[in-house]
């Protein structure tokens, strides 16, 4: 099989695997930072374990996020 062949046929999803990546990280700390500080206006102190709980909360929202925004750009964009 050829290089280019392989490149045509494994293009979009190939971007959208590594937007997602990327975008990951940075998003799941903003989410999560925002749960937080949603919390903290209702408590005075959030607890380390409700911490944890949230922050997997936001890593949960953060890939459905990250998939589908970066599925819709390559579309747009390529």
């Amino acid at each position: 099989m050829d290089i280019k062949n392989f490149y045509i046929a494994f293009h979009d999803p190939l971007w959208v695997v590594i937007l997602s990546t990327v975008l990951f990280f940075p998003v799941r700390q903003l989410i999560w930072v925002l749960y937080v500080r949603k919390k903290q206006k209702t408590q005075q102190s959030v607890s380390d374990e409700e911490k944890k709980l949230l922050k997997k909360r936001s890593t949960f929202t953060s890939i459905l996020l990250c998939i589908v925004f970066s599925y819709i750009y390559v579309n747009q964009v390529f």
